[in-house]
């Protein structure tokens, strides 16, 4: 997510608090917010996908190999 738009989410969030938000802003905060999580659930499961682990037996397991899914 670019810088801008993480910066416009807290200045959302600063002024909710202070003095409330126009109907347009709290929607403009919910698609912000979901287009936020959405790109930090792909990236997690990014980095989950190239995790491996081993087993006390010895054999490495993938994670991605369990269906970690998008």
């Amino acid at each position: 997510m670019i810088d801008s738009r993480i910066a416009r989410i807290n200045e959302l969030y600063r002024k909710s608090k202070a003095e409330g938000l126009t109907e347009a802003e709290k929607v403009e905060q919910k698609k912000l917010r979901e287009e936020y999580v959405k790109g930090f659930r792909a990236s997690l499961i990014s980095q989950l996908n190239n995790v491996s682990i081993e087993q006390p037996d010895g054999t490495v397991i993938d994670l991605k190999d369990k269906g970690i899914k998008e």
